[in-house]
């Protein structure tokens, strides 16, 4: 994925240990290190491969940006931990989790929001949100398959499309409308 020029970063979130409450930490915490961020519906999904009973939080995230795929990957391992997942438990992808950030997709050019989902990743349950928010970014009209589940980021109320954010030099956020 590196060496090569890029306009961004497609990433999935997720969360099962106060989900609510923990996606709105990750949002702010990336909105403090990218003044835009991109973001899908936010979905209600039962764990996938783990032992669990708790459901996840999830949400597909693309945003606009020259760094590095290591420097965004120790960004997103950061963020894990300072919410409180443990990365040096050899266990910890199948166990409950505040935060979870994984990278989809180095966008190099506009065509690779057009590729099939299965190319940019084999977790299934992404693909309504990956699908969603690429037709988003290329202003295509995509109908939503399932109701949104509603999160609160300032006095934002998202969760329900796919909407673009920026963070104001008040401190506050803005939805951006396309």
């Amino acid at each position: 994925m590196t060496g090569k020029k890029h306009l961004g970063f497609l990433f999935s979130i997720g969360s099962n240990i106060n989900p609510h409450q923990n996606v709105i930490k990750v949002l702010e915490h990336l909105l403090k290190q990218f003044p835009e961020i991109v973001i899908s519906r936010v979905l209600k999904i039962p764990p996938v491969g783990m032992a669990s009973q708790q459901d996840f939080l999830n949400l597909v995230v693309f945003i606009a940006t020259d760094i590095e795929l290591s420097a965004l990957k120790s960004l997103f391992n950061k963020i894990e931990t300072d919410l409180g997942r443990d990365r040096s438990d050899p266990n910890c992808k199948i166990k409950d989790r505040p935060a979870d950030l994984d990278i989809l997709l180095e966008v190099t050019s506009s065509a690779d929001f057009r590729q099939p989902v299965e190319q940019i990743t084999d977790e299934y349950f992404l693909y309504p949100l990956i699908t969603e928010l690429c037709a988003y970014l290329t202003g295509e009209n995509q109908p939503a398959i399932q109701k949104g589940v509603t999160i609160q980021l300032g006095e934002l109320t998202l969760g329900q499309t796919a909407t673009t954010i920026n963070r104001q030099t008040s401190g506050c956020y803005k939805r951006v409308i396309h």
